[in-house]
């Protein structure tokens, strides 16, 4: 039950930008139902996630077999799985290749700005 008022004090921009409340919220929420079966199904779907992601940083090109091991599923599922998240399988080779997400880069503070944002700040203050 404290789970539950845990969750609902949150505030929804740490929900939205933190999955891992979100995943632990879901394993909570079938453990409040006392529905174990959907425990571990949800624990698989975020190891999956965080596997894929892995895989994604790690690779360029990866077998179907590693890649089935690596995602705890059948070739043909782990095939199915990487298919749909824009990844590219050979048949012929029974090669994966990996498609990678596009990197976003922090904006970096610029030392000008941040001397004139003081000087306000301590105008301000003065």
């Amino acid at each position: 039950n404290s789970a539950r008022f845990l969750w609902k004090s949150i505030p929804p921009a740490i929900k939205e930008s933190q999955p891992e409340v979100v995943a632990a919220w879901k394993i909570g929420q079938k453990l409040w139902t006392r529905d174990y079966a959907g425990v571990y199904e949800a624990i698989r779907e975020l190891y999956t996630k965080r596997m894929f992601e892995l895989l994604q940083s790690a690779y360029s090109t990866i077998s179907i077999q590693d890649a089935a091991q690596f995602l705890g599923m059948s070739e043909e599922d782990a095939s199915n799985y990487v298919l749909g998240q824009g990844w590219t399988v050979d048949p012929t080779s029974r090669m994966i290749t990996v498609t990678k997400q596009a990197i976003v880069k922090e904006q970096k503070l610029d030392p000008g700005k941040l001397q004139r944002l003081t000087e306000y700040v301590f105008h301000l203050e003065h």
